[in-house]
């Protein structure tokens, strides 16, 4: 692992944690982690002269060439947004919810949850960069996949917006244990628990023109990672 996995957290005053920071994390190895269980990002725009929030399906290396790694997000030429994005600041954030907290109150009801947040200037990606980073896409969804596939074509590379995004200037956020009553509801009698979440793999559709070879190694590790 290298110094820059390693390397802790450095918040600037954009992505410092405010309110509950006992729940910030500075360890950078926590952001990657909850990078890299995450299927897709959600990414703020300016895009005519106004905020958009898109979901986007990204890649992420660790030992990228941006100031402490790098994230990569990619979408079509023909959408305006990613277009719209190199050399202005841009905003992604992941979010796990891993249990709903249920509490004697509304005021106390809350969610366990992993969240990152990270912000940075955005750059244009071509050349190699571009095919290392549609590969760094297609093995977030499914890891050691994009050494499976066919080489991308000309065409679709020619289709296709990259940007990267330093992972410098970023903040992680975790909550975790049960419900935080005040003791008078306590003392109501009230109901409260905790309600864990889980994301878990369903049945495999083999598509109808595959014929009897097996499933691939990458997708059955996939399978065994989210039927846990």
């Amino acid at each position: 692992m290298s110094s820059r996995t390693t390397a802790p957290l450095s918040p600037t005053a954009r992505t410092r944690v405010g309110r509950h920071h006992d729940r910030a994390l500075s360890d950078r190895a926590d952001l990657l982690a909850i990078l890299a269980e995450a299927k897709i990002c959600h990414v703020g725009v300016l895009m005519g002269g106004h905020p958009v929030v898109l979901p986007i399906v990204f890649g992420v290396d660790p030992d990228g060439p941006d100031e402490g790694g790098t994230l990569y997000l990619h979408g079509s030429v023909a959408a305006g947004a990613l277009s719209a994005s190199p050399d202005q600041e841009v905003c992604v954030t992941v979010t796990h919810v891993d249990a709903l907290v249920l509490a004697r109150s509304a005021f106390h009801h809350s969610m366990n949850y992993r969240s990152a947040v990270v912000i940075g200037r955005a750059r244009i990606v071509d050349g190699e960069e571009k095919v290392r980073a549609l590969d760094a896409v297609v093995d977030q969804v499914v890891p050691g996949r994009s050494a499976t596939l066919r080489p991308h074509t000309r065409k679709e590379l020619a289709a296709t917006t990259v940007i990267a995004v330093p992972l410098y200037e970023a903040s992680v956020k975790q909550r975790t244990g049960g419900v935080s009553d005040d003791q008078p509801d306590v003392d109501a009698g009230v109901w409260a628990g905790v309600l864990p979440m889980h994301t878990v793999a369903g049945e495999l559709e083999v598509d109808p023109d595959v014929d009897d070879r097996a499933v691939p190694e990458d997708v059955r590790r996939e399978i065994t990672r989210w039927s846990r």
